[in-house]
């Protein structure tokens, strides 16, 4: 539908609801008068019911979730409420003379009794209801929608790119994307790609070369990693040496166990180092004598 469909609508609705508010604002005034409402309350009166309406069916566009189904609740509820007053408006025609006693709306006291007590409660209850859709709404923030699928030039949808979900945040720099187009690598069936690949195979003089293969990759790369994490292990040793041979020098030598939660480790492990610096710190030991025999010396000349 265009725009000029969409007013034309929107104004023969606008049209209607007036009409229709002008009726039911007769048969609300007659019953707030026969409440004991003065001229100026009962005119106000028919606002107070149907505008509440009026804003509970605006909020249910606008809400979403738990607060969209009360507000749904309150216009049906109000809406059911003055279906029952324009009904006895209808039945009672004494209330379009203003001829019915202050306070009877029904000939029988039960039924008098509940018409009285709703139609005294709408404007209380329009105070409260009114007040709590007017702070959800104004409390309410629209969830972010989502990206649309993009359609390609075959009519297959594709993935939105990264840089349109993302929203900018201000005081960031926007940094411009450049796109590359995409590369077309024609599809060659076996027979030409084996054709190729003997054609190569004879120009090259000292033939192909080995490829490496994904097994060796990963073999070089454990190795690697073990060689790293070696490296790393013994740095952490002559750390831990290094410190505990300061706290020595400093009166104050850590335990086992001290040195080695401090790097993390077991008792064990700072036991070990503790034992390396004192075997480094030891002094070696003296060559060993042996004394020699004068007879054997003269024998072996």
């Amino acid at each position: 539908m265009n725009r000029t469909g969409k007013t034309l609508l929107v104004l023969a609705l606008v049209a209607v609801v007036g009409m229709a508010f002008r009726v039911s604002w007769n048969a609300l005034r007659d019953v707030a008068r026969a409440i004991g409402a003065d001229t100026t309350a009962a005119t106000l009166y028919p606002f107070v019911v149907d505008g509440l309406m009026a804003l509970a069916l605006v909020a249910t566009l606008v809400l979403v979730g738990r607060d969209r189904t009360f507000a749904l609740r309150v216009l049906a509820t109000y809406t059911l409420a003055s279906l029952v007053l324009n009904y006895v408006h209808g039945l009672v025609p004494a209330l379009h003379g203003r001829s019915v006693d202050w306070g009877r709306l029904a000939d029988w006291d039960p039924a008098n009794w509940a018409l009285v007590l709703l139609a005294t409660s709408l404007p209380v209850g329009a105070i409260y209801f009114g007040s709590d859709l007017v702070a959800k709404v104004l409390h309410h923030r629209p969830e972010p929608a989502a990206a649309e699928p993009l359609c390609g030039p075959d009519g297959a949808e594709t993935a939105p790119a990264p840089h349109a979900a993302a929203a900018h945040r201000p005081g960031q720099p926007i940094t411009p994307t450049v796109e590359t187009p995409a590369l077309t690598v024609p599809i060659e069936t076996s027979g030409q790609t084996s054709g190729r690949a003997d054609a190569l195979r004879d120009t090259l003089p000292h033939g192909p070369h080995t490829s490496r293969t994904v097994d060796d990759e990963t073999t070089e790369d454990a190795l690697r990693r073990t060689q790293f994490e070696e490296a790393e292990l013994e740095r952490l040793r002559q750390d831990a040496r290094r410190t505990y041979a300061e706290s020595v020098q400093a009166g104050r030598p850590l335990s086992a166990r001290a040195l080695g939660e401090a790097y993390g480790m077991s008792e064990s492990w700072g036991r070990k180092q503790i034992l390396a610096v004192r075997e480094e710190d030891q002094p070696p030991a003296p060559p060993s004598l042996r004394a020699v025999d004068d007879f054997a010396d003269t024998a072996a000349v």
